[in-house]
């Protein structure tokens, strides 16, 4: 990767981060909203942990993730990111309002802090899914340029979707973490989202590569190992 590129990439994720912080701390009023920055430093931790590891051994895996509409890509997962985008942005408004300015959520310290313990599991578990599945994009598409294969190492010997799985996870602790609980109903139609295309995106991939339809008699589970 060029000096230039990783520049780049680096001035994105800075915007990334300072948009991020606008928005949690715009809605919520104030900067002296401990949850807030707590939950900033972890997502920024994790993705400069996450980038440092792409750029030296899987420039491909980051190249893929910087790219949100691939070739192959269907039309419903086109506009599935879309909406989920706005919903993500309203999500990410609503629990600052709901818990640092308008506090309507009243959530004990001790959830709170299982709601980090629950965030920094997800992150781990997003980047385990990183280090397994090179092919691992946010467009739903079968990568033949890039010779995609079935992945079944790693925590895709437990669910079909670990990547989902760590989406739960998020969604759960990061509720928890920043204190709203109507964020939590939010979350509930994220996660439903994320359950919804995971069906879809089976399908695409049973139909467009090979070994995926073995694969899912092996493993039976999609996001949660024993249940679903």
């Amino acid at each position: 990767m060029t000096a230039a590129r990783l520049r780049s990439l680096v001035i994105q994720m800075v915007v990334l981060f300072v948009a991020l912080g606008l928005v949690l701390f715009g809605a919520a009023g104030t900067l002296a909203w401990a949850p807030g920055w707590i939950f900033l430093v972890l997502y920024l931790g994790f993705s400069v942990i996450t980038l440092a590891w792409m750029v030296r051994h899987d420039p491909g895996l980051l190249q893929e993730r910087m790219t949100l509409f691939g070739s192959g890509q269907p039309e419903w997962d086109r506009a599935f990111v879309i909406v989920a985008a706005v919903v993500l942005v309203a999500w990410f408004v609503l629990m600052p309002l709901d818990a640092e300015r308008l506090r309507w959520s009243h959530v004990a310290a001790w959830l709170q802090v299982a709601g980090g313990v629950v965030v920094v599991a997800s992150l781990v578990l997003f980047f385990l899914t990183f280090r397994e599945n090179s092919y691992s994009s946010p467009a739903v598409r079968v990568q033949r340029e890039r010779g995609h294969r079935v992945v079944s190492s790693g925590p895709y010997r437990y669910v079909r979707h670990p990547l989902y799985s760590g989406v739960v996870l998020f969604v759960l602790g990061t509720t928890l973490l920043l204190g709203s609980w109507t964020g939590f109903l939010l979350g509930v139609v994220i996660v439903a989202m994320v359950a919804w295309r995971a069906v879809r995106e089976e399908r695409t991939l049973r139909e467009g590569l090979d070994g995926y339809e073995d694969y899912m008699s092996r493993v039976r589970f999609r996001l949660i190992p024993g249940i679903w």
